[in-house]
């Protein structure tokens, strides 16, 4: 297999000196095209009969002696090109079945016509060598189907399997649709470090690295909150961020150590508000990108279409598991009840069990997209505390499919409270949680100059993506998703 191969490889570019003795270049330059194969195909009837210049890969030929048929595939779609020696010329036609293969780029030049078949052609006058392909296409009826290599030569995956190149099109119209969202409610998009001193704002393991000249750690950051923040501290009253996070955590279908977040802030605002921005942005996002808010998604249906379900994290609870926390008194008392459903150590408090309970009992039942509210303030270092209950914050995270979507809160401004929040944190770090957050001084020192009243959310967009795409893994809509070495 390796001989033949290499043979191959041979012969592709022995023809490239082949090209070059008779004039052409295998590597050409700026070409314009009027077409693309979609418009054409779309609008046939005003498209007919005219002469159109169009480029793309040579995916598939079949030759008839002095005809052949080649698909030309580019960024929208392909398109049958009917090529004859009496229109080409004999000596291009010559060129044209000897050199040309499979996997090269050419553009064309000629006239749209249907075939005695029905299928909408173009008729070739002129045939450019644009590119040519030295390694062979994997073969046309099984293609590239190696799961690990289409992720590691993404590349090929996009050549090959067109409805790869169609999710991530998508991808890029949800995230324009989402800005476009937010560019008409007034927010402002800004761009944050990406390098912090300190690796603050969600609970997760950091990547560390160093800057040689300052001689100083640095952490790839693993949220956006913290810098936006100080936005709202500023005076920008509505900010969000678009960007790229990195977490130094385990890999699963549902985790990619580096993906793209958006967060957003608006002053004077709340969790209900960040409840609105959310199901009314996805449910529009949905219909502009889809034309629909009901998707299906694994065989399931999903509709986006506000209002979505809420239900606290007590009741939702209660409702699974058949634990009643607000009948609970204490650490001790939660402890001694939720004993063999979760894991009880003799330090977790009962805000920590609930959320284990959670997680263990409720999260697999939310398949339609749900709010659930009241989050216990052990777990929600950042978010503000509930006026008529300590135990709870304002804070919300939206589950669809069983998975977490977006994280939301009434967002904390007191600056007393979140630094004993912060020393808590500390504690626990101290105390061997890998995850939890550093004391952030600057961040303090800003919340005392005063930051208004807000509400702030977090949206994983690679999820969102996936249910909006049908993706099973997150890694069919990431680009570049990270992979183990292959060595």
């Amino acid at each position: 297999m390796e001989t033949e191969l290499t043979e191959l490889l041979q012969i592709r570019r022995d023809k490239i000196d082949a090209l070059r003795d008779k004039g052409i270049e295998p590597f050409s330059g700026r070409f314009e095209r009027t077409a693309f194969s979609n418009e054409i195909k779309d609008d046939f009837e005003n498209f007919e009969g005219k002469a159109v210049i169009i480029a793309g890969r040579i995916m598939a030929r079949r030759e008839h002696g002095k005809t052949a048929f080649v698909n030309v595939a580019d960024m929208y779609g392909s398109i049958q090109v009917y090529v004859r020696q009496d229109k080409l010329g004999e000596e291009p036609f010559d060129n044209f079945i000897a050199l040309y293969d499979i996997g090269d780029i050419i553009g064309v030049e000629g006239e749209v016509f249907k075939t005695q078949k029905g299928e909408i052609s173009i008729k070739s006058t002129s045939i450019t060598m644009l590119t040519k392909g030295l390694l062979p296409l994997p073969e046309k009826y099984h293609g590239l189907k190696d799961v690990e290599l289409r992720y590691r030569q993404r590349y090929v995956d996009l050549i090959m399997n067109p409805e790869v190149k169609d999710t991530f099109i998508t991808r890029s119209r949800i995230i324009k649709e989402m800005r476009n969202f937010l560019d008409n409610q007034d927010f402002l998009e800004v761009e944050t470090p990406v390098l912090h001193p300190l690796a603050g704002g969600a609970s997760a393991r950091p990547f560390i690295t160093h800057h040689n000249t300052l001689d100083m750690t640095l952490y790839m950051r693993i949220a956006l909150e913290l810098h936006l923040k100080r936005l709202l501290v500023g005076g920008i009253e509505r900010v969000y961020e678009i960007g790229r996070v990195f977490r130094n955590e385990g890999m699963s279908v549902r985790h990619n150590p580096e993906f793209t977040l958006l967060e957003l802030y608006q002053a004077y605002g709340d969790l209900s508000d960040m409840m609105s921005i959310a199901e009314n942005m996805i449910g529009e996002v949905a219909t502009k990108v889809l034309g629909t808010t009901k998707v299906t998604y694994q065989e399931t249906e999903i509709d986006f279409k506000p209002p979505w379900n809420r239900i606290s994290m007590v009741e939702a609870v209660k409702k699974y598991s058949g634990v009643d926390f607000s009948e609970l008194k204490d650490d001790v008392e939660a402890r001694k009840v939720c004993e063999g459903k979760v894991s009880t150590p003799a330090n977790i408090s009962k805000g920590e069990l609930l959320n284990e309970m959670f997680e263990a009992f409720v999260e697999e039942h939310l398949i339609q997209p749900t709010f659930v509210y009241d989050y216990p303030i052990e777990i929600s270092p950042l978010a503000k505390r509930k006026e008529d209950d300590n135990m709870f914050t304002y804070r919300y995270e939206a589950f669809v499919f069983g998975r977490e979507l977006i994280n939301a809160f009434s967002e904390l401004n007191d600056p007393i409270d979140q630094k004993e929040r912060f020393l808590k944190q500390v504690e626990r770090k101290e105390s061997g949680d890998d995850e939890a957050q550093p004391y952030d001084e600057d961040f303090i020192t800003a919340l005392e100059y005063g930051m208004p009243p807000a509400g702030g959310l977090g949206i994983g967009i690679d999820r969102l993506v996936m249910f909006l795409t049908d993706s099973p893994s997150i890694r069919d809509v990431i680009l570049y998703p990270t992979m183990r070495d292959k060595k």
